[in-house]
C-alpha cells in the first residue's frame, strides 16, 4: 500500500491550493470544478489534494467544545524556523495566538487548517 495524497477541505479549492503551491514551490492543476492537486514538479513528495466543499465549517484551533474540531495538520521541516514562518505569512499564513513549544511554531492555513513549522530534523 502507498500514500497517493494527502486531501483537505475547504470552501475555496482555488484561494487554499493556491497558498500551498506557493509555499512549497510546487505545481497546481486543477482537475475538476471542485478539486485542485498540487504536486512537486519532480514527482518527490505526496501531492496535496483539495476538495471544495460547500458546507466546509473553519475548524477551531486550538480546540474548543462544540467548535469544529481539526482532523489533522500537516508538519513541515525547514532548516530556519524564522524564515519558514515568514515565508509561511508571506503565502497568506496567519500565526496561531497559542503556541505550544518555543521551538517551532504553528500556523493557520486560509482555510483555517493548523499546520506546524519545526527544525529540519528527524522527529525525536
Amino acid at each position: 500500500m502507498v500514500l497517493g495524497a494527502i486531501v483537505l477541505d475547504s470552501n475555496d479549492s482555488e484561494t487554499l491550493s493556491d497558498f500551498y503551491a506557493s509555499l512549497l514551490g510546487w505545481t497546481k492543476e486543477r482537475y475538476s470544478p471542485e478539486w485542485v492537486i498540487v504536486k512537486s514538479d519532480d514527482g518527490a513528495g505526496t501531492p496535496l489534494v483539495f476538495q471544495e466543499t460547500a458546507k466546509y465549517e473553519r475548524p477551531v484551533w486550538p480546540a474548543q467544545t462544540g467548535g469544529q474540531q481539526q482532523m489533522l495538520h500537516l508538519d513541515f521541516y525547514v532548516d530556519s524556523v524564522d524564515a519558514g514562518v515568514e515565508h509561511a505569512i508571506n503565502c497568506g499564513a496567519t500565526l496561531s495566538e497559542v503556541q505550544l513549544e518555543r521551538d517551532w511554531k504553528v500556523l493557520l492555513d486560509p482555510a483555517g487548517h493548523p499546520f506546524c513549522i519545526l527544525p529540519n530534523k528527524a522527529p525525536e
